[in-house]
Order: structure tokens, then sequence, then C-alpha cells
């Protein structure tokens, strides 16, 4: 673990948050965090960077006193503005986390109620509840207050407003200490420089202490005062392997056919009476064997354009068809072949994984589902899958919360390629990765989709992959696809 610090001339003598030697394992002995030291001022933003895996959530969290069931501090102190989280009261421990310090976890849109409008989840929290506060809280983490984001439900969000509004709900309750996992992961280039300018802001304004744990090193050199590198557990997990075949024959997936195509997609999103559009005449079609990219701002529709080809979205019209082959609106209507067939990775993993249950269990169900496979080889090839996308076979035995945020994300891709589908829908399944990960997974679905045949369609912020894995690309702006071509073209490299 390296400190490559821009000190400030004026930096407070006594810092909020002292960190020094801290590790932190799991009861079998796997390591969560290595030993890491750390010191974290008012008025300052520090990040956190290193490889998935090297335990920047595990630390963020362990500054709450919250860390996944059965881990436990093996070493080291920790000091959170005079007092160690880890052995508070409970009741002293609650008054910290509801006053002093305020957490936005990796998949903020989870922690949202779906029930309750915006408004009222931001007032829920607020020290001031007035309208005016809550849209000026609103407006100051870049939400438009004049588009009716106030009044939607989360569901009604895309997954960059759902990280917004998180992050004006952990603002409402006026912190001293504001932690950050991975804030820009599914933003686009120009909204992840306004939340750098804001955190810069925030920290500045309100003298307030921003730790932020991160994969991009262009956020952490936009706004951190100070940047802390951590190590991954041991030299191996910084570098995973992406195993280039597997040791079962593959069924090559058939070329042939009309792929999957959308005629007049109209999507809507329902608010009591209310219905807001959010896709209009929308027109898509991937060919077998194709790999072709969605992109677009943040809201514009990418992520209700894949939730309604994989049938999680059925509140549309329009048309839907495999091979020519008209497909149900809702997957729950679709016969059990269209749904093995399709198969959609979302941004938030835990969209995809039960945490009640290990990662064995996860990808065990759709490969019993799906594939036919005799029971006693079913462990063998969770083993391949795991190596296939990158994490050792001893994660099978954990949970998603004994897991890193880019660890669960790889476990979705796994769970989704465990059904052997013909076409995987890709929802920023690299924004939570580092860059050696995220090219490593591009590597292993463009290897499946030379080798298999499959189809894949790709949805992402991060345009040098893009341009990089796909053969053509679809601009949506507003619920509208305006332009599509090839990614040469489009997206020049």
């Amino acid at each position: 673990m390296s400190d490559n610090a821009q000190d400030s001339p004026h930096a407070p003598a006594r810092p909020v948050i002292t960190v020094s030697g801290l590790e932190i394992r799991l009861p079998h002995g796997a390591v969560l965090l290595p030993p890491a030291g750390a010191q974290v001022h008012a008025g300052q933003v520090t990040a956190l960077i290193g490889p998935s895996g090297c335990g920047k959530t595990t630390l963020l969290r362990a500054l709450t006193g919250h860390l996944p069931p059965g881990a436990t501090i093996t070493s080291g102190t920790l000091d959170v503005l005079g007092h160690d989280p880890h052995t508070l009261p409970p009741n002293d421990l609650r008054t910290l986390r509801r006053t002093t310090i305020a957490y936005v976890g990796q998949d903020p849109g989870s922690a949202l109620n779906p029930r309750m409008t915006v408004r009222r989840l931001v007032a829920e929290l607020a020290t001031d509840p007035t309208q005016g506060n809550i849209d000026a809280l609103l407006a100051e983490c870049r939400l438009p207050t004049d588009a009716g984001i106030a009044d939607r439900r989360p569901t009604a969000l895309s997954g960059g407003q759902q990280r917004r509004v998180a992050l004006a709900r952990a603002l409402a309750r006026s912190p001293q200490i504001l932690l950050l996992d991975e804030p820009t992961a599914g933003l686009d280039n120009e909204l992840r420089d306004d939340i750098a300018h804001l955190l810069r802001h925030l920290a500045a304004s309100r003298n307030l202490a921003v730790v932020i744990a991160t994969h991009d090193p262009q956020l952490a050199t936009a706004c951190a005062d100070h940047t802390i590198v951590l190590s991954a557990p041991d030299a191996s997990a910084a570098l995973p392997v992406f195993a280039a075949t597997t040791a079962e024959p593959v069924r090559m997936k058939s070329t042939a056919g009309e792929g999957l195509t959308a005629e007049g997609i109209n999507a809507f999103f329902r608010s009591g009476i209310r219905r807001r559009t959010a896709l209009t005449d929308t027109a898509f079609t991937a060919r077998p064997g194709s790999a072709c990219a969605v992109i677009g701002p943040s809201g514009s529709g990418k992520t209700t354009l894949l939730r309604v080809l994989a049938g999680l979205h059925p509140d549309h019209t329009g048309r839907l068809a495999l091979d020519g082959q008209q497909l149900a609106p809702a997957a729950r209507r679709r016969t059990r072949n269209q749904l093995q067939r399709i198969q959609l990775v979302p941004q938030n993993p835990l969209d995809a994984l039960n945490p009640r249950r290990t990662i064995t269990q996860q990808l065990a169900r759709p490969l019993r589902l799906h594939t036919g496979l005799p029971k006693d080889t079913i462990p063998e090839r969770i083993a391949e899958l795991l190596d296939q996308v990158g994490l050792p076979a001893a994660h099978a035995d954990r949970y998603p919360a004994e897991l890193s945020g880019g660890q669960r994300q790889r476990v979705s891709i796994a769970r989704a390629l465990a059904a052997d589908p013909d076409i995987l829908l890709c929802d920023e399944v690299t924004s939570a990765l580092d860059t050696d990960t995220a090219t490593g997974i591009m590597d292993l679905l463009t290897r499946l989709r030379e080798g298999h045949g499959m189809t894949l369609v790709v949805v992402s912020h991060e345009h040098h992959l893009v341009a990089r894995y796909t053969d053509t690309v679809h601009v949506i702006e507003d619920g509208r696809i305006t332009a599509s071509g090839p990614s040469g073209q489009l997206l020049p490299t």
C-alpha cells in the first residue's frame, strides 16, 4: 500500500480518520483487506484506488463499523472522530451512522425503496425536509428538478440517476464524513467530470471529509487531494487470468436466422396515473454472432432498451422477435428455450445475485435449469466459469457480501454464461472494474462470441472499449436512437 499525496500547505493537524496497519480476514483465513494505513482530513477528498478485490469497499465499510458476516479485524487500529466504530455500543454506533458518517455503496439502487418517490426518499433523511431544500439537494447532485425526477420512483430512473439520488440522501443528513464507493460507475464522461467538481465543492464548502473508492484514475486526478493505493492480497490477485477455452466441448451457436429484433418500441414508466415515455419508436437489431453497442448519456434509455429485450420491462408497445418468432413482452410468458437463449447481465450485480446463497448455489441453478449437465460434473463446470471470469475456485464458497463490487460483477457475468446463451445483454459490465480486468472481461466475451457464435449487446459509457470490441453502435438520446453505424466510424479509436 502506498500513499501518493498532494499535500495541502494548510492541511488540518488532526485527521478525522486514522487507519494504521488494518487487516481484515474471513473466518476461513481469506484476506479481504491486506494491512492498510490512511489519514483523512476534513475539507479534503481522499481517493482509494487499486485492483478489484484489493479491499477498497471493505475499508469503506470498516469505517462505518460494518463488515461482511464473519469477517474480523485481525490486526491494526481504526479511529473515526476519536472512536473505534467496532467497539462502540450499538446505540452510539447507530448515532454515528445517522448523524456523522454517510455511506453510498457501489449498488445504490438496491438501497432505494422502490415504492417511494425521489422527493420522499431524500426528505426521509433530511435535517431540513422542506421542498426548497430537497430541490436544492437534487440540483446540487446534478439531477434536473424541472424534469419531474423528484416525483419519480427509483425504478423509473437510470442507474446513474439512482446513484445521484443516493448521494443526495447522504448529503441530506449534513454528515461530517462522506464515503462513496465507485461514485461515477455507469456515468458518462460529462457527468463524471461534474461529479468530480461537485466532490471538490462539497469538501471545501461544507468542510466535509470525502473518501472515494474508484477504479477511475481520471476521477482521482480531477478531485482528490490524496490518493491511497491499495494492493491486492497477493500478487496473482492483481493480475486475473481469463481462460481462453474450457475443458468441455462447446456448442457452436447457429449464425443463421434473423437474430434479436425490435420494431416500433415505445416503453413507459408509470407512477400512479402518470405515464412517462422512456423509449420512442425504437428499432433495433442484433444479428447472430455480432457485437453491437448502445451508447448515450445517463438516463437516455439504454438500460430500458436492454430490459425490454430481456422481457423485464413489459410496459411497452411494439414487436419483439427472436429469429423471426415473436417474443412475449414479459419474461414470465416466454418459453424456457427463449429464456435460456437471452441472458442479461445487469449494471447492479445485486439484481442478479441472492445475498443468502453462496456463489456455488447461484451458478448451479442455471446449470441445472438450462444445460442438463450431470449433477456430479456441476462443481467442475462452476470452477471453469469462475476461472473464465478471473476468479479463484475458492470463491465458490463465498456469499456476495464477502466479495468486492468488481468480483460480484464477474460472478454475475459467470451466472449469465452458465445458461450457455445465444445472446448476452451486458449493461455496464465493466464500469466497476479496473482497466486490466475490464479489458480481460471484454477479451473473454469476444472469444466467446467468435468461438461460440454468441451475440453480444453492450451498454457502456467507456467508448474506447466499445470502439475496440464491437462492430456496430447505436446512439440513444432522450429515448430515441439518433444514429447507428460501424463502431470505427462513429467512435474512432
